[in-house]
């Protein structure tokens, strides 16, 4: 499935994944979106509204960092945002819960077995 093809979350997870397929982008990505948070956590309760954006600072660069460095493609923020985020939540969320590798693992199967289905219905 295309990027432009995706509709939905569901089917932007897989996209998701595959682009984070390496542990070490993984990892990255976990410890940028958690010193974000921190940073974001301690900016409301000292009140300081009006820095707030820099909480996304340190997350987007561990996660860029990954992506031209480690993966070698283009991150997902720039043309599913929202998506994006929510999936970035979702992938610490399995991190934190030890699922992580099982479920890149999973859809890593899932996705070759639908290339192969593709290439045998040519």
């Amino acid at each position: 499935m295309s990027n432009q093809e995706m509709k939905t979350f569901e089917e932007f997870w897989p996209h998701y994944v595959a682009e984070h397929s390496k542990p070490e982008t993984r990892a990255l990505h976990f410890v940028g979106t958690t010193v974000g948070m921190a940073c974001a956590a301690a900016l409301i309760a000292r009140g300081k509204w009006r820095w707030l954006p820099v909480a996304f600072v340190p997350g987007y660069a561990a996660a860029w960092t990954a992506h031209f460095f480690i993966e070698h493609n283009r991150p997902a923020t720039f043309e599913h945002p929202l998506w994006s985020l929510m999936a970035d939540y979702k992938m610490v969320g399995l991190m934190l819960a030890g699922k992580m590798t099982d479920e890149a693992a999973a859809l890593a199967h899932t996705s070759h077995r639908d290339t192969e289905t593709q290439r045998q219905d040519r």
